[in-house]
């Protein structure tokens, strides 16, 4: 005689998980949630109940966060955009405002400075840790959001809004700051007012030599894209900026290339482009990224094809990864 199965309870709506668990949570037990929220949603997403789904994970991602369980909070975040990825949820404003809700969720804790004693050397090495920590979880649940916006519904180079709270993140909260990582996704954004002040506010606490670097950087990221008008606000912006805050850009000759280079831009000169490339070569070489960028340039601007054409593709695609 064969046993039965046990016949499995029908699943109740989010709701009242929703709830069940907000008291868990609040009584202390983080991690036996953690594991419900997981488990819960699984089966919801298995009865393909996808809104359901998103409405526990979203809680759960939500009141992890704001009890401090960082940990426990991304890796909801995460489970969040898988199911939007599984219930192929199409990215509009309402599901870009769900993001953001977990994303301002998200701790902003400044790393402490003025070092006096062992003892503020040892908090400044957990700090560090911490931020750590809180870079990559961000991370992994924004650059999942912009990899799902990219396939539901926004334009081709993901959600301009992602793109811009990943920068911000990456800017305040990162210990070993890449300036490379952070206008990636600035040039990618919509907020190139945000970005300006952002590559001022970095000219102001870089190293000697890296303030050239980053507004160059700016300006042909967003040339090989093919966006010349906020490629001249940076340039125009950030002179007026840096004058008002009685900072100094001082003049370099890579400063010089990528002002000649807007200008060769507005009057569609190859044979001068090509001159400048090799004219500034020292200047261009500084960064290894930017003979890439020119070759992007060239073809967006002058119909020069690639001899790999999938090369910049392929560029994009593992700088998300």
């Amino acid at each position: 005689m064969s046993r039965q199965r046990p016949k499995r309870t029908a699943l109740p709506l989010a709701q009242e998980n929703i709830d069940k668990l907000e008291k868990i949570v609040n009584e202390g037990n983080f991690y036996g949630a953690q594991q419900m929220y997981k488990s819960i949603s699984a089966r919801y997403v298995a009865a393909q109940r996808y809104s359901e789904a998103l409405d526990l994970l979203h809680a759960g991602a939500c009141l992890q966060l704001k009890n401090n369980q960082l940990t426990c909070g991304a890796e909801l975040a995460v489970s969040f955009v898988e199911a939007l990825v599984k219930g192929k949820v199409a990215y509009d404003n309402e599901n870009l405002d769900r993001v953001r809700k977990i994303y301002e969720l998200f701790p902003q804790i400044p790393v402490p400075h003025n070092l006096e004693d062992d003892d503020d050397l040892h908090k400044l090495t957990e700090a560090l840790g911490a931020a750590k920590l809180r870079v990559e979880g961000c991370s992994s649940f924004l650059k999942a959001a912009i990899k799902w916006s990219i396939e539901f519904g926004a334009p081709k180079t993901g959600s301009p809004e992602l793109h811009v709270m990943l920068a911000e993140y990456l800017y305040s909260e990162s210990p070993e700051l890449d300036m490379a990582r952070v206008s990636f996704h600035f040039v990618r954004g919509n907020n190139p007012e945000k970005f300006t002040s952002t590559i001022v506010n970095f000219m102001g606490k870089c190293y000697p030599g890296e303030d050239d670097l980053a507004v160059a950087r700016a300006i042909l990221m967003y040339l090989s894209l093919g966006n010349m008008k906020d490629a001249n606000y940076i340039m125009d912006e950030v002179k007026k900026q840096v004058e008002n805050k009685e900072l100094q850009l001082q003049p370099s000759d890579l400063i010089q290339f990528v002002f000649y280079v807007l200008q060769t831009l507005e009057r569609d000169a190859l044979p001068l482009f090509n001159m400048l490339r090799a004219n500034y070569k020292a200047s261009i070489e500084r960064e290894p990224a930017f003979n890439e960028m020119l070759d992007d340039i060239a073809e967006k601007f002058f119909g020069v094809k690639r001899r790999n054409p999938m090369q910049g593709i392929f560029g994009d695609i593992f700088k998300m990864m």
